[in-house]
């Protein structure tokens, strides 16, 4: 296991505050099965990152959200890593957007949908067998009457 301790001294409203971050680096990455590509851009400056098979990533969910890390490893000049976290509401509003764009992604490409239609099954699967969805009219729905649901409600 890679411990890395981080320190960042800021100023912000004249009120100086120090944030410590631990980033942990461990067994609970898994390889990155394809390729993901990030961006993130201020006014005057823009960071782009790729990472591939060679590099790893976490996705959990904790107690406000969801955890997103993609981690490259390597010398300095190559290591990288990205940490996002998305509160229930924002993910959940997330997937819905991602539901309604669906027919963007070509009808031809069978293996993409299938993998995605997959992923969310478990998804799905993983709550109503944990009890998370107790109470919710449905959860006898399959994933696919959910979004038709969810496209007839809207």
């Amino acid at each position: 296991m890679k411990v890395r301790l981080i320190q960042v001294n800021a100023v912000r409203a004249r009120i100086p505050y120090t944030v410590t971050r631990q980033t942990r680096i461990d067994a609970m990455t898994k390889p990155i099965p394809d390729k993901a590509e990030v961006a993130v851009e201020y006014p005057d400056k823009l960071y782009i990152g790729t990472f591939e098979q060679s590099a790893r990533f976490d996705a959990h969910l904790d107690e406000t959200g969801i955890s997103l890390s993609l981690h490259r490893a390597g010398a300095d000049d190559i290591r990288k890593s990205v940490r996002m976290h998305f509160h229930y509401g924002l993910f959940a509003d997330i997937l819905r957007d991602l539901a309604k764009t669906v027919n963007s992604l070509p009808a031809r490409d069978i293996v993409h949908r299938a993998t995605l239609r997959d992923a969310a099954q478990t998804l799905c699967s993983a709550l109503q067998a944990s009890g998370q969805c107790c109470g919710d009219e449905t959860a006898g729905l399959t994933p696919q009457e959910e979004v038709r649901l969810l496209h007839i409600m809207e």
